[in-house]
């Protein structure tokens, strides 16, 4: 009975990350997705107690798929630049790949939801600019190296390029992706983060 409920939970949130991306700009109502999952509002609402829960549970997806990555890649990966490269590559990688969660990532699909949404997405922000902090951090106290803008900057400035990937690609209705000329702005960027004695 659990794996069913289970199961029914994963539907309804799949169906939801589904109607953001088929209807940017809409607002998400529980008839429509009780009807895109086939269900009854009621059935709903034995799963989720509240809209705010459904979208609650797709945040948590973004952050366990996000978080639990960046953690092996810090793991796996002892050079820096290929660290901060590999982290944002995910991160931009990861919205290309679901866009109806870049909704949520842009705070666009929490228009008229509770503060407490909007709050959780900026702390996936911020944990993701104080990994890059550490990582960054790390270089200077283990190998010397620092970026010439700083360590608190240089986060900032990272973090300011993948969310401005992300609102271009829901502006453009998903047809601008994160990926696109990635490297070529990596090399650039890379360049001008490089690390100096």
């Amino acid at each position: 009975m659990s794996n069913k409920k289970n199961d029914r939970r994963t539907q309804i949130l799949q169906a939801l990350a589904q109607m953001l991306e088929s209807s940017p700009g809409a607002r998400i109502t529980t008839a429509a997705l009780a009807k895109q999952v086939g269900v009854s509002e009621a059935a709903l609402y034995r799963h989720f107690p509240s809209k705010a829960k459904m979208f609650e549970g797709l945040i948590e997806f973004i952050e366990e798929t996000l978080f639990t990555r960046i953690n092996r890649i810090i793991q796996e990966e002892a050079n820096v630049i290929s660290r901060v490269e590999m982290i944002v590559t995910l991160v931009l990688g990861f919205a290309e790949q679901n866009p109806g969660m870049c909704r949520l990532l842009t705070a666009d699909a929490l228009a008229g939801e509770t503060e407490r949404l909007r709050m959780r997405i900026t702390q996936v922000f911020d944990r993701i600019e104080t990994q890059l902090k550490q990582i960054i951090r790390e270089a200077d106290l283990k190998q010397g190296l620092r970026p010439a803008m700083g360590v608190a900057p240089c986060a900032n400035f990272l973090i300011a390029i993948i969310e401005g990937k992300i609102r271009h690609y829901v502006r453009s209705e998903f047809k601008v992706k994160p990926m696109d000329i990635w490297q070529e702005q990596w090399t650039v960027l890379a360049q001008t983060l490089t690390l100096n004695r």
